[in-house]
């Protein structure tokens, strides 16, 4: 019975995909007598928890919450942010009984939301369906147990393993599939190419729904994005940039949406570490070859994404994930997924 409800909750926190910015996807179903009398869903940022917006739905006939039961994929919160505490209105719902999918790994709720209702002698239930629960939140999860951004690496390859002609910028992917990509950088906080991507690509690093403002990163060792204001990054205003340099002294006026970030060295757990006290929980690597194998190397990476598309570009063209490290180790991905996009194959699988 209980993961009956359960699924309906993971379905209606679904809802809120892509719109809850930095905060985790949450579902929340009251039953009582076995019958369902409200569902509710963060459904954006700044918005109602799921647990109030379930409670709300319900105002006009209060006295059915009493001794009812709801179900909840995340902890409820105890805590004041933009929206008041969920633990509260439960209480004050006259709530008996708590389900919960999972505990909220974010140390401000992690325990608390549950200690509090069990303190106001509600019965708390944890662990219903909570694989499928942590599904909802990869990203936010990852984050806050392992200390550090998600971190995604993405490729678009010819047949013969080559991402572009040396030093021209070569789009290998059609319209359909570019959609796509654009989409799914709406997934994460921040976008992160090497400075070699800039010069030869000059990418604004839009997505295709730019709601909330993510991050676009930029690994520059020598500085020498910084000595071309008329690159496409620095006009396009609509994200803050973030340019990691081992330069310690950068001349010229920059945008207000550009930042340099000093580093002695510009190593990947370095930038990751700054990126994390900037709560940025996820990062989308589009390259380029070495950039992605820095990543590679670093070991600090959980999945690589790849679109391979029916072209062959040869000779002295770009070769995926290269550099002059010396290779020692064949790394084979797990939970691999293949899913056909128009011409292209895209090949999912991560790094444990």
């Amino acid at each position: 019975m209980h993961e009956r409800f359960m699924k309906q909750a993971i379905l209606a926190a679904e809802k809120g995909r892509g719109k809850t910015f930095t905060n985790p996807l949450v579902g929340a179903v009251i039953v009582k007598d076995d019958q369902v009398l409200a569902v509710g869903a963060h459904l954006a940022y700044g918005e109602a928890h799921a647990e109030k917006a379930a409670i709300d739905y319900l105002c006009d006939t209060p006295e059915k919450l009493l001794n009812s039961t709801i179900y909840v994929t995340l902890e409820p919160c105890d805590h004041h942010g933009k929206q008041p505490p969920c633990t509260e209105a439960i209480i004050a719902a006259g709530i008996k009984q708590v389900v919960v999918g999972q505990l909220d790994p974010n140390p401000i709720v992690s325990g608390r939301g549950v200690k509090k209702l069990r303190d106001h002698g509600i019965h708390v239930l944890v662990g219903v369906l909570e694989e499928e629960v942590r599904n909802l939140n990869r990203h936010y999860n990852y984050f806050f147990e392992k200390k550090r951004p998600f971190v995604a690496l993405k490729q678009a390859i010819s047949l013969d393993g080559k991402l572009a002609l040396l030093n021209q910028r070569t789009r290998l992917t059609n319209d359909y599939v570019m959609k796509k990509v654009r989409e799914e950088r709406t997934s994460y906080q921040a976008i992160l190419v090497g400075s070699q991507t800039i010069l030869t690509d000059d990418p604004t690093l839009n997505s295709a729904i730019n709601e909330f403002p993510f991050y676009r990163v930029i690994l520059d060792r020598r500085g020498r994005v910084v000595e071309r204001d008329n690159l496409a990054i620095f006009q396009d205003e609509t994200a803050p940039v973030l340019i990691f340099t081992e330069r310690s002294e950068i001349r010229g006026a920059l945008p207000k949406h550009v930042e340099v970030i000093y580093l002695p060295e510009v190593l990947i757990p370095n930038v990751l570490t700054k990126l994390g006290e900037r709560l940025i929980q996820s990062v989308y690597v589009e390259g380029g070859a070495k950039i992605h194998d820095a990543f590679l190397a670093s070991g600090c990476w959980e999945e690589l994404i790849t679109y391979i598309v029916p072209k062959i570009l040869g000779g002295d063209s770009v070769a995926s994930i290269s550099s002059s490290r010396p290779a020692e180790k064949v790394t084979e991905l797990n939970n691999v997924t293949v899913k056909k996009l128009d011409n292209t194959i895209k090949i999912v699988g991560s790094r444990v």
